[in-house]
């Protein structure tokens, strides 16, 4: 099989509590679990296609923008990974409509248990999406509120008291302890009750949810491959965990490569 076209993140799904992935390649899409345990190549065709615009750009910012449309659009802006520095209030938001849309719909304050427990914000309709691109082998909603702002306020003043990254690198090798998510939980609410009232944060009562990845060997040591480096990386397909591809030569986080034109050989 070869084929060959502008690639972007890999779609995700969770059945039976394992990840299954798919990247579309142009118009066509690979059900990538199929391809794991099957020798791969990927070769960057040299140019990039602004995921907004589509204009060609030699370099990719905010993850497969052109730098005008980084600069313009509000999902680039910087209060997208600081969410309580929203300043849509001050009517200075890139994108109102865009904005008032994504901003202000009700978001998921959860833990997750990637490299060890971390507390993270996404939208209520973005789960369990958002646990397996980070890898996370279990996760837990916690709180539910109405706006980015306010999960961003919430994870902003549990972050002395939790992790709110990911440490790659233990992710991918599989160095995950497993933790009691509910008692972590029930520890740090207790943390900031003042804010919950004010907020008016919903408490869920969610199961855990653990997530199994398609993996036949995890990597010893870590080999970062780069499509900017080494425009063609090869090998055979270990597994998937994250948005990364873990190849007997190394690893690749399709993500950061959003926008490229690549073609691949199977």
């Amino acid at each position: 099989m070869q084929l060959d076209g502008q690639i972007h993140m890999m779609k995700t799904s969770l059945v039976e509590g394992r990840a299954n992935y798919s990247l579309t390649i142009g118009e066509d899409t690979v059900d990538m679990n199929s391809l794991i345990g099957s020798p791969i190549k990927l070769a960057f065709a040299g140019h990039i296609a602004c995921s907004n615009c589509g204009n060609r750009t030699s370099k990719s910012f905010s993850q497969g923008y052109c730098f005008p449309c980084a600069r313009s659009l509000a999902r680039c802006d910087m209060c997208i990974m600081r969410p309580e520095t929203c300043h849509y209030h001050l009517g200075t938001c890139r994108e109102p409509e865009w904005g008032l849309s994504n901003c202000f719909s009700p978001h998921i304050v959860y833990l997750a248990n990637s490299s060890g427990p971390k507390v993270g914000i996404t939208r209520a309709s973005n789960m369990p999406g958002r646990w397996i691109d980070q890898g996370a082998i279990s996760a837990l909603p916690i709180l539910k509120v109405n706006s980015r702002i306010d999960s961003g306020k919430i994870e902003s003043a549990l972050k002395p008291f939790i992790a709110d990254k990911t440490n790659w690198r233990k992710m991918l090798k599989n160095e995950v302890e497993l933790v009691d998510l509910l008692a972590i939980r029930n520890d740090l609410l207790m943390k900031i009750p003042g804010l919950l009232e004010q907020l008016e944060a919903q408490h869920l009562d969610d199961e855990t949810l653990n997530i199994n990845y398609p993996v036949l060997k995890y990597p010893s040591k870590i080999v970062s491959l780069n499509l900017d480096k080494t425009p063609v990386v090869s090998g055979v397909l270990d597994g998937i965990k994250g948005q990364y591809l873990l190849l007997d030569s190394g690893v690749l986080n399709l993500r950061k490569f959003s926008s490229y034109h690549v073609e691949l050989s199977v």
